[in-house]
């Protein structure tokens, strides 16, 4: 450590008598950490380590003569020879004083620079040999080397200025040495310079050659002095209390720059520059991270906008912005990987191998915006899987059930505190290329309230017109997603906005027959659990039959979710068996399927005995799981002329009522009632399941039929269900859902089925083996149904009152 009044004391009146002393070959060393002792130099250390106590205790008790070298590693506490630079110093040791603590100070003058030629001893302190480094005699002093003196006189100057520490006193000793070694060693021991720099004057024995390197030190130093001081005067003009900290920072930035040093930051802003160049970014995109990477590269680290700064910028390089997976175009392999997922469904997987044919003649197409339609249970989520793996490309899925803030989708603007882009970008960035197959879960269950309509952000995202230049909020530059190919999800349509069903082609995915059902459960659904299960498929023996049994009266659905739980619950209670020691494999039989499963939760063929009376009907209605049958329950009290509706019934379904009483009314000659027979009594219409919401106007002929059976006491024949809306004239209009609708019918046994003839178009889409065992009636009027349920009007006898 060296003292701030150690120049003025290097020049003590002794110090020329001090080096003629005689100097042994052999001392006693001590490293010193981080101070190079210079000729002439009076200096105080505090001893502290050890081995240099006892060094100093050596010396002191001999000649007080002491070698100084200076470590190279600072931190180290017991350097190694090969840590200690060579070329030290001979101290004579002045004064010395021992502290409280047990440490030494110490107060030395330099005699001779001398070299370590041996290490003598190592412990418990080191003993060298030495051998002096004699100093070369100066010479005349020419004119080259005086205008190099004044050159070192005026730098010396003009940093202690810039310093503020310039006094005449101090200048006045520089301007006094004529000798050019004398006065490297004084300007060099007072520069501040680093313990390698300041050793490498120390080594350098030619005096002119020390002059010029110090000289040189010098120019360095005053170029950094002179940044300092301007980098104070400009921060002086705007700086107040609270900037001082930021002041303070930026000027020490400023110095490591100057001085070449590198440090984190800008290491962190080189991999930024490195990541942006390296990828292939489209030109608005790379222009505007260079942007913001220039604006990170003039802002503070710890500034809080430029962690927001380097987030953006790191999520411009993460986009896949050209990034695509190469499409398998094989359609039979691509065939062949859709049937090994799913049975059935052949018009989503005839629509995907067309878009398939079309991406192999037209490599240009846009991603189709499909939207699969049906009930819980059949597929669809599964179905978007499949069609990723046969295309080849990745796969994303992002549940829309619920989602009622906007940004969501678009994502916050960058103003907002931890901002970031929408669910759209983000699925594109964990799918890692620009053209998955991103799937929207539950699109008829989005919400809206004061943050924003979601559907409404959606308008953009799937339009293929307008989705080429996407624009989150976040990221505030467009985004390509025509090559993105979205499935949407629903259960129902009628939920979703307009506008956004217009962009979407909807592919209505009906509920499974039984044939299906039993199918999946054989190929998928059995296989599935007997291995999620930890059971060999080969410990089950399951007839179909059973699998018939399952279904029918254990499940009614139009998916098979419930179908595979029933199967999961058989193969967990074979799994403890064997777990118990069993060994299998085990035979479910029609006994055995109530000991696992329990009773019978569905009897549809008991529930139609109950319609052997009058005022019963049974109609088809299409509920958001897929299809039901819909009992209609009609009785006539005397009264007052009242119809009383009952059920939870909707407006619409309340409307087909009151149609339904206008048509019987205007076919009471036909009825065989007398006159005043609607005023004289009341009408109760009720649909069992009270607690289920129920609405629609496709019960409208069902009513009619009820209520006919009602007032002429006629039974509806047995094993016949309806669908269909009915007007005030009579007329029989079309309806939606045929296709689950004679699901439902066909699971609860029944075979005829009563349809509007407007919807005889749709019978193609029901499979064959369904059409095959249900033989379906179109009709066009009232009168027609009457027909077909009751036979021909026939007359009660009412007596007179």
């Amino acid at each position: 450590m060296q003292s701030d009044d150690s120049l003025s004391s290097s020049m003590d009146d002794f110090a020329d008598n001090v080096q003629d002393a005689d100097i042994p070959e052999e001392l006693p060393m001590m490293a010193v950490r981080d101070v190079v002792v210079f000729n002439y130099m009076i200096l105080p250390l505090f001893v502290g380590r050890p081995s240099s106590v006892a060094a100093v205790n050596e010396a002191m008790s001999g000649n007080k003569m002491l070698m100084l070298v200076t470590q190279k590693d600072q931190a180290s506490d017991k350097p190694e020879p090969e840590e200690l630079y060579e070329v030290g110093m001979v101290v004579m040791i002045m004064r010395s004083l021992k502290l409280p603590d047990g440490r030494l100070k110490v107060l030395v003058q330099a005699l001779s620079k001398a070299t370590i030629t041996d290490y003598k001893q190592k412990e418990p302190h080191f003993r060298v040999g030495i051998a002096l480094v004699e100093e070369d005699e100066a010479g005349p002093v020419t004119v080259e080397i005086e205008a190099l003196m004044r050159l070192v006189r005026e730098q010396t100057e003009k940093i202690m200025s810039l310093r503020g520490i310039l006094s005449a006193d101090l200048m006045g000793i520089v301007n006094s040495i004529e000798e050019p070694g004398r006065l490297a060693d004084l300007v060099g021991s007072n520069l501040r310079l680093k313990v390698g720099e300041s050793q490498k004057i120390l080594e350098t024995v030619d005096p002119l050659e020390r002059l010029r390197l110090v000289a040189n030190l010098l120019n360095k130093e005053l170029e950094v002095a002179a940044v300092q001081a301007k980098i104070q005067s400009d921060a002086r003009e705007e700086m107040s209390k609270s900037q001082r900290e930021y002041y303070l920072r930026e000027q020490m930035q400023a110095l490591k720059k100057e001085l070449g040093d590198d440090d984190a930051y800008t290491e962190d802003i080189e991999e930024l520059t490195k990541k942006i160049t390296k990828k292939k970014l489209p030109k608005h995109a790379r222009k505007e991270a260079l942007k913001e990477l220039k604006r990170l590269e003039m802002m503070h680290p710890d500034a809080s906008e430029a962690n927001i700064i380097r987030t953006y910028i790191e999520w411009i390089i993460d986009l896949p912005w050209k990034k695509s997976s190469t499409d398998l175009l094989d359609l039979v392999k691509a065939a062949k990987v859709l049937d090994e997922d799913h049975f059935g469904l052949e018009k989503v997987k005839e629509r995907i191998l067309e878009f398939l044919a079309v991406r192999k003649l037209n490599t240009e197409t846009k991603g189709p915006i499909l939207c699969f339609v049906g009930p819980p249970g059949v597929g669809k989520t599964s179905l978007g899987k499949a069609v990723a793996r046969a295309m080849g490309r990745k796969f994303y899925r992002l549940s829309l059930g619920g989602m009622r803030d906007e940004a969501e989708i678009r994502g916050h603007r960058r103003t907002y505190i931890g901002a970031m882009p929408g669910r759209i970008l983000q699925g594109l960035k964990s799918a890692g290329t620009c053209n998955p197959v991103f799937m929207m879960d539950e699109i008829d269950k989005i919400g809206s309230d004061y943050r924003g309509d979601p559907s409404s952000a959606l308008l953009e995202v799937l339009d293929p017109e307008q989705n080429n230049t996407f624009s989150d909020h976040y990221m505030n530059i467009p985004f390509d997603l025509s090559k993105v190919m979205f499935i949407t999800t629903a259960n129902r349509t009628d939920t979703i906005p307009g506008p956004l069903m217009d962009r979407m082609e909807v592919i209505e995915i009906a509920g499974y027959t039984q044939e299906e059902k039993k199918a999946i459960a054989r190929t998928y659904l059995l296989p599935r659990q007997a291995k999620e299960n930890g059971i060999k498929l080969n410990h089950i023996k399951m007839d179909d039959s059973i699998i018939e049994m399952i279904i029918a009266s254990y499940t009614e659905e139009a998916g098979v979710r419930n179908l595979e739980r029933e199967l999961g619950r058989i193969c967990r209670k074979l799994a403890r068996k064997i777990a118990e020691g069993g060994k299998g494999p085990y035979s479910i039989s029609k006994n055995t399927v109530e000991k696992y499963l329990g009773p019978p939760k569905y009897l549809p063929d008991a529930e139609l005995d109950t319609l052997a009376q009058p005022g019963l009907a049974v109609g088809l209605a299409w509920t958001s799981v897929g299809g039901v049958l819909l009992h209609i329950e009609t009785s006539i009290v005397p009264g007052k002329g009242s119809l009383l509706l009952t059920g939870k019934l909707g407006e619409v379904m309340k409307e087909s009522a009151q149609a339904a009483l206008t048509y019987c009314r205007s076919r009471s000659s036909e009825l065989g009632v007398e006159k005043g027979y609607f005023e004289s009594r009341d009408i109760h219409i009720h649909v069992p399941a009270g607690a289920i919401p129920k609405d629609g106007p496709s019960a409208g002929i069902t009513m009619t039929v009820a209520l006919c059976s009602a007032i002429t006491e006629q039974k509806v024949r047995k094993g016949i269900a309806m669908t269909g809306e009915v007007t005030l004239r009579g007329r029989v209009l079309p309806i939606g859902g045929l296709k689950e609708k004679a699901l439902a019918a066909l699971r609860a046994g029944i075979t005829k089925v009563i349809i509007p003839k407007d919807n005889e178009k749709d019978l193609v889409e029901i499979p064959d083996e369904m059409r095959r065992k249900l033989i379906f009636y179109p009709v066009s009027h009232m009168d027609e149904v009457i027909e077909l349920t009751l036979g021909s009007f026939k007359k009660p006898e009412h007596k007179a009152e």
